[in-house]
């Protein structure tokens, strides 16, 4: 996440066309993306095998890589 927000800063601010957006747009996807994944993560203790939340929390983590990975190629093409 913070690769692809250091390559957006550093575009925008070469061009000359910096602005909010580009930073508000990193915070909604802290709140969508990284809270309910520490959500999920407090949520571990109320999991009575151990290991269905744990894995959920890391497919969900898998998931939000492969799209900022996603995000960085399209960026360069």
């Amino acid at each position: 996440m913070i690769i692809d927000f250091l390559i957006a800063f550093f575009k925008s601010f070469w061009v000359g066309s910096f602005g909010p957006t580009v930073v508000l747009g990193y915070l909604k996807d802290v709140l969508y993306y990284v809270l309910p994944l520490t959500v999920l993560l407090s949520m571990i203790s109320f999991d009575p095998t151990g290991w269905i939340v744990v894995i959920f929390y890391f497919i969900c983590g898998l998931a939000v890589m492969a799209k900022y990975v996603l995000d960085i190629i399209k960026k360069f093409q």
